[in-house]
Order: structure tokens, then sequence, then C-alpha cells
């Protein structure tokens, strides 16, 4: 037995939206015995897996456009307005369980689109939060990953900038002084959800105490990526791991402080598993 030392991080584990999302699912499920989802419920394949065994039944767009008189969750990432339109269409009675703070951001996008402003959102192309929030400009924002994936010569002399929820806020506020200075007039718009960023600050105190971290994280999820690499700059010996099958005794040695920590997306019952396999090594 190695006798490992293990803690996980109390701040870690779902944030507020994905547990209201999850809990919405739950009790429709016990109500009624299935539920359809529109998209993954959360960026984490392990908890999709157990509400599947629930009677969950994930759906991607092109299903949902064949569905008729049926009942669909809307998950915490929110959907752009075609969604709605087109189960007004199909009778679709629609469970809407977007997170408060994507709605909001949905909103002063909107306000900003129809006032004219030329709209740049600081977010992962094809994510489904973003698909919402490019949505709401009738698919004219433009869309950017990085600072780098921007045309700067083309860029228009004033700009208004927004966000995708889960980015790192170093990163934002980095791409706005570059471009202040190239010249651009940027009206910045924080959007990035607190609960999310504040996480780093938390993070990188938790893994500065431990020996190791284990980093749990569905591969999918953008919140999950970013906060790896929180922990990784803060403790070299990180490992990210999506479940106790990617565990490797070779990364121990008897008696080390081991710290499990997880993104917003990650459950923490699976953190416990986690857990509890470092226990048997």
């Amino acid at each position: 037995m190695l006798d490992l030392k293990i803690v996980i991080d109390g701040n870690s584990g779902f944030c507020f939206g994905v547990v209201y999302a999850i809990e919405m699912a739950e009790d429709l499920l016990a109500e009624q015995g299935y539920l359809y989802c529109l998209g993954d419920i959360v960026h984490n394949d392990e908890e999709v897996l157990r509400l599947q065994a629930k009677g969950l039944r994930i759906i991607n767009y092109q299903e949902f456009l064949s569905l008729q008189n049926e009942t669909v969750l809307i998950r915490a990432h929110g959907e752009p307005p075609s969604t709605y339109q087109t189960a007004l269409k199909q009778n679709i009675r629609l469970i809407d369980a977007s997170c408060p703070v994507v709605l909001k951001l949905q909103n002063r996008i909107k306000r900003s689109y129809d006032n004219g402003d030329n709209l740049y959102i600081f977010g992962k192309e094809g994510h489904a939060e973003v698909v919402g929030l490019k949505g709401q400009t009738n698919g004219e924002a433009v869309v950017f990953g990085s600072y780098n994936e921007l045309d700067t010569v083309m860029l228009p002399q004033d700009i208004t900038l927004y966000s995708q929820t889960t980015k790192s806020t170093t990163e934002l506020y980095g791409i706005r002084e570059k471009l202040q200075q190239r010249g651009v007039n940027v009206n910045l718009k924080d959007t990035i959800c607190r609960q999310v960023s504040n996480r780093g600050d938390e993070l990188t105190a938790f893994a500065r105490q431990q020996d190791i971290i284990l980093f749990v994280s569905g591969s999918k999820s953008s919140n999950g990526k970013m906060l790896y690499q929180v922990c990784r700059e803060a403790n070299p010996h990180c490992y990210f791991v999506s479940g106790t099958n990617d565990i490797q005794a070779g990364w121990f040695s008897p008696g080390q402080k081991v710290g499990i920590c997880g993104a917003t997306s990650t459950p923490m019952w699976l953190m416990q598993q986690v857990r509890d396999r470092l226990q048997m090594l």
C-alpha cells in the first residue's frame, strides 16, 4: 500500500448552472421515465452515461428537427433562437435549463446586435454556448479562439467584445490590450462567469499544497481544459484523468499528498471514485 494522503478540493465540482440542469432532468425522468436532451447535458461522459441509464435520450440537431409532440431539455449552455422557432412549429415542449448567466449574456449580445455594434466573441467556434450566442446575431458575430485567429488588418476601428462565460479572464484582457495597442477602440463586455474564473485562484492555492494533482474532467469540457492548465502551472506534477481507468500507479510514491480537483462539469461522485481507487494502491 502506498498510504497516500488524499484530499478532494471542496471548491471543485458542478457549478450552479449544471446542478440546476441535472436536477431538472432527474425530476422529469422520475416523473415520465424518459427525456430528450438536445446535446450532451454536461461535457462529462461519465455523468451522461449515468443519466442515460435513467432514461435520458441525447439527440443532435438533425434528430431534433424530426421530433414532434415531445418534451426536450435545453441544457445549461443555452440555445439560439432557431431552436425555439423549431419547437413552436413542431409542438415540442421545451424545458429550458439554460444557465441564468448564459441567458443574461445572450440578451446583452442581442441588444448590442440590435444597436448595430461590430460584435466579436472570444470563444470556441462550434461550442454549444457559442452557437447560442452567435445565434443572437443572425450568425454575423465574429467568433475567435485566440488573438492570433483575428484578422487584425480587416478589423473595424471600433468593436464590441464579448466572451464565452468559461474563458480565461487573463486572456480576455490580454486580447483587449493587444487590440488597443493596434489602435482599435474596444468596448469590452466582461461576461466571464465569476464562479468559473474565481476557481482559478482557488485551484492555484490548492495545487501548490499537494505533491501530485489529479484533475478530473471530461475531454470535451472547455472549462476543464482551461482549469487543468491553471493547475499544471501551479504544480507541474498534475495529471488529467477522465475516470479511474486513467490512473497509473507509477505516478505515485509512498506517503505523497495527492489532491483531486475538477471542472465545473465534473460530478463530485466521480472525484470520490478517483479517491477510492487511489486508496487501493
